[in-house]
């Protein structure tokens, strides 16, 4: 395992992989501390800031890779992901704001997005060909 590919990757992976990294290990912690508590409200703050950062960044990955590539060439099927996380992030920020009977259905948003956004689309990132496949399996 290295690194090195990622780090050689232009800044905007860079942002990405790392705010996903960092997003993925402080949901972990969000699910098995416990709720309702201070640290539990700051770090899902963070939390959310971290995923914002992640669904912005996604969007300028390939015009990263592919410098000139034309606006309709910048997405592909995984930025699915990125309006459900953008979808997710406000709608479960809605729940927490509105408060009432329907606070606790932020836990549905959120966890939607970490199963998506970070499980599912994070996979994507090791297949073959792609920069996290090299850096946990090598060229």
């Amino acid at each position: 395992m290295s690194f090195d590919p990622l780090l050689e990757a232009p800044m905007t992976i860079q942002v990405h992989a790392f705010a996903a990294m960092a997003a993925f290990l402080l949901g972990i912690i969000q699910f098995v501390a416990p709720k309702g508590t201070l640290p539990h409200r700051m770090l899902g703050v963070v939390w959310l800031v971290i995923m914002t950062a992640i669904a912005v960044s996604s969007i300028f990955i390939r015009p990263s890779l592919y410098p000139g590539l034309p606006i309709t060439q910048w997405f592909s099927f995984i930025h699915i992901f990125t309006v459900l996380t953008f979808y997710g992030v406000i709608q479960g920020s809605l729940f927490l704001v509105r408060g009432g009977g329907n606070f606790k259905q932020h836990a549905k948003s959120f966890t939607g997005i970490f199963i998506g956004g970070l499980l599912i689309a994070g996979a994507f990132a090791f297949l073959p060909g792609r920069i996290m496949h090299q850096v946990v399996f090598g060229g």
